[in-house]
């Protein structure tokens, strides 16, 4: 039987989508390409935004089109979220919520032997959503270079603006063993790069009695020489091979001075940090129940950036949100100016129905939205190029990823800058030694020093 499979959303949802997708091709299936005719369609939705969840059902409209005949599988946070809804959609067979994705196969299969059962739906409210799903280990994923390992499921900080806490449940930590045991496949597998990532990264091993389950289930004593995330990377750290590890989003109201101390003392961790912003604004932090200040975030970039000039820090921001004066936004502005971001990813607030924030009645209009988005953009282009001139003549390490139209070949270095390298021949996926040189496209060039 044919299946194909369309991800929404992060890069939590593309790692889960890679570990169904090996479910089911060990169970005898052949994959498709998402828009071609398969007996079954597995779509991992995303519901962070209202575009989002319009993007989802577009997909499974289209999905019965191509074929009527097929089975049309629904998961990930839209389902969690709305799975009457989803359900009732034109087409769809099966709706699986978060911590029933390992689950799919065998549904299909008991679909495809009982066409009667066809309408099931499966779905625990997310107070019920105790446990870490494990998905068996991840082999490959598309990029032949990056893998993503999901380490960390669930959030209890329940930013005011955000439906991601009900879609996916508390803190739920994947088993250190499971973690490197995956990783070592991976690197067999010859992936280069090592993408730690969770629905809120930093929070891996705080939740009560991970400690005590990691000792007795795991039996992995030596990782509980340092707690949480911090001691995993040491673990990962210490392991053999030639790879580097990239750490997905971290909050800075998780991640604190003393973790940034020991993120620059692994060997193997990039200097590029996605660390989420939201707001410049003290104000507009505190309504969204950021639990950090301006200052805060100031310092602890600051702080990176005087150990390391080159450190690469993208971020995210939200604008508009309800009740962001013009000041708020001019000090969101501002903190283009004072912190040299590799990439801001901008994205205008969003209604979520059950948020604190999505029931205030000071919503900001969309057109002053699409003006401050615009005004933003500009200004992190700006802070972008600042950050890429001062790069000029650093020294780094390049993963070759690609050989582009143009005949360069591309790559990411250690701080997430884009790198385009002008040789003759270069292997793909190996690391290389570069020197920046200049402003190119979307990044820069580089200069080959030699072959790692």
């Amino acid at each position: 039987m044919r299946v194909a499979f369309h991800t929404l959303g992060c890069k939590v949802n593309q790692y889960e989508t890679q570990a169904i997708r090996e479910q089911f091709l060990q169970d005898g299936f052949s994959e498709v390409g998402e828009t071609e005719c398969a007996d079954v369609y597995v779509i991992n939705t995303c519901t962070v935004t209202h575009l989002a969840d319009r993007k989802s059902r577009q997909y499974i409209r289209k999905a019965k089109k191509w074929n009527p005949a097929s089975l049309v599988v629904v998961t990930g946070c839209y389902a969690q979220m709305d799975p009457e809804g989803v359900a009732a959609l034109d087409g769809v067979d099966l709706v699986c919520g978060t911590n029933e994705k390992g689950q799919i196969p065998s549904y299909v299969r008991q679909m495809v032997e009982e066409p009667t059962s066809k309408g099931q739906q499966h779905h625990l409210s997310w107070e019920q959503l105790s446990n870490y799903e494990e998905m068996g280990l991840v082999t490959a994923m598309e990029a032949r270079t990056r893998a993503y390992i999901k380490i960390q499921e669930g959030c209890d900080r329940f930013c005011s603006y955000c439906i991601i806490p009900y879609a996916r449940g508390p803190i739920r930590s994947r088993s250190p063993l499971a973690v490197v045991e995956e990783i070592k496949n991976v690197c067999n597998e010859g992936y280069q790069e090592i993408v730690l990532t969770g629905i809120n990264t930093a929070l891996y091993g705080r939740e009560s009695g991970f400690l005590e389950k990691n000792l007795k289930e795991w039996g992995m004593d030596s990782f509980c020489q340092e707690e949480g995330l911090m001691g995993l990377i040491n673990t990962i750290d210490g392991l053999p091979g030639n790879f580097r590890l990239r750490l997905g989003s971290l909050e800075p109201n998780v991640v604190g001075m003393e973790e940034l101390n020991q993120l620059l003392r692994f060997k193997c961790v990039c200097h590029h940090l996605h660390f989420s912003l939201q707001s410049g604004s003290n104000g507009i932090l505190q309504a969204m129940n950021r639990r950090y200040t301006r200052e805060e975030y100031l310092e602890m970039v600051g702080w990176l950036h005087e150990k390391d000039p080159c450190y690469g820090i993208t971020t995210d921001v939200i604008v508009g949100f309800p009740g962001e004066e013009e000041s708020d936004f001019q000090d969101t502005l501002s903190m283009m100016e004072e912190v040299n971001f590799l990439k801001v990813h901008i994205f205008p607030y969003s209604i979520r129905k059950g948020t604190v924030a999505g029931s205030r009645k000071d919503q900001i209009s969309p057109e002053i939205k699409k003006e401050r988005v615009a005004a933003l953009c500009k200004a992190a282009q700006k802070s972008q190029i600042r950050f890429l001139n001062q790069s000029v003549g650093h020294r780094t390490q390049v993963v070759v990823e690609e050989k582009n139209s143009q005949g360069l070949y591309v790559g990411f270095s250690d701080e997430y800058v884009r790198v385009y390298l002008e040789e003759e021949e270069l292997p793909l996926n190996q690391r290389v030694e570069v020197v920046l040189s200049s402003l190119y496209d979307d990044g820069m060039k580089g200069k080959l020093i030699s072959s790692l």
